[in-house]
């Protein structure tokens, strides 16, 4: 989740966000259930994210579910990008045939400049390659940059089926609905046009294996309304009132908090907070994000080595938000998080 993404979620905080009935049973029941594991854009930590090669390496490693950021194209077609600005994620600079549609936009009250989706046709877009946003950070990674293009949602979803025929689990879609208002502005309706989606996926069921987050609480709402699919609120940092867990549970499954929502960070033994426990007794999922290995996105206690890509303790991380009960867990590298889930289970 990106910090402008967050930006917005801080924006429409102010919304006023009972327990879901038809839910509840599933996020009260059986409180030592294996967590899931999300495979964060795939495995984006070792490949560059929201490729195909990502979420297959995602499970090849054994995630529950891979998640793909939405946008859209200018023909109504969601793809997976991190955002729809996509110069940090693709080689849209490198084609001189795009220069002219570089530009400026203003998304969620941020100015950004580049090139973006709702500009380009699937046929254009599928002309790029894609690339490592994070190159410092992950050399490995980014030496994969140039060999897969933008897939499309329903290649995401494609890839979840197949995948789970030929390994005999279930494989589950995470779909998160980016900068939707934005989209709904352009005449590019990202609800309605996921719903479709999902309908024609056999995936707009109660109990689908896929869950849609979105950081806006109104366009949550109204996919509620369009859908039967579980949905889930992401918040940023920031309290939130029981009287706003109990609005948010009006219409959505679970909650995707921030780390630092759920974990002191900065304690020695990374004790929870209240706020697991407090979404679940009201009827919801707790699914926090997102966990990474390199120095940079670790607490100071837990870093090793001395740059900021070298590698820290990261499974303790895991293992406390395991023991702290949450339902799942997003993280850019699902083979570490399906090994620390099964030392935490099996002890």
């Amino acid at each position: 989740m990106s910090a402008l993404t967050r930006r917005a979620f801080t924006a429409s905080a102010t919304l006023a966000l009972a327990a879901s009935p038809a839910f509840a049973p599933l996020a009260r029941a059986q409180p030592r259930l294996r967590p899931l594991v999300i495979a964060h854009r795939g495995a984006s930590g070792e490949r560059p994210e929201h490729t195909l090669a990502a979420y297959q390496r995602a499970i090849d490693q054994g995630a529950d579910y891979i998640e793909p950021d939405l946008v859209m194209t200018r023909d109504g077609v969601l793809v997976a990008r991190h955002e729809n600005e996509i110069s940090e994620t693709t080689d849209v600079a490198d084609h001189p045939e795009f220069a002219d549609r570089r530009t400026e936009r203003v998304i969620d009250g941020v100015r950004v400049a580049g090139w973006f989706t709702e500009d380009f046709t699937l046929a254009e877009l599928k002309t790029l390659k894609a690339s490592e946003r994070l190159p410092a950070l992950r050399p490995a990674s980014a030496a994969f940059d140039g060999q897969d293009p933008i897939p499309t949602f329903q290649e995401v979803i494609d890839l979840a089926k197949g995948q789970s025929a030929r390994t005999g689990r279930t494989i589950g879609v995470y779909p998160e609905m980016k900068h939707p208002t934005y989209f709904e502005a352009r005449d590019l309706p990202m609800g309605e046009t996921l719903a479709g989606v999902l309908r024609d996926n056999d995936l707009d069921r109660r109990y689908a294996p896929v869950f849609v987050q979105c950081f806006e609480p109104r366009p949550l709402r109204a996919f509620r309304d369009r859908s039967r699919a579980p949905t889930v609120l992401l918040v940023g940092v920031g309290g939130l009132s029981d009287a706003q867990l109990t609005e948010a549970a009006e219409f959505s499954d679970g909650l995707g908090p921030e780390l630092k929502m759920v974990l002191n960070l900065d304690a020695a033994g990374l004790p929870a907070g209240p706020l697991i426990a407090r979404a679940q007794a009201a009827g919801m999922k707790v699914h926090p994000w997102t966990v990474r290995s390199e120095n940079s996105f670790l607490p100071a206690a837990l870093r090793r080595g001395e740059a900021p890509g070298d590698h820290g303790d990261a499974a303790t991380l895991l293992r406390a938000l395991y023991l702290a009960g949450v339902d799942g867990v997003f993280t850019d590298f699902p083979e570490l998080a399906v090994r620390v889930r099964e030392d935490v289970f099996e002890a």
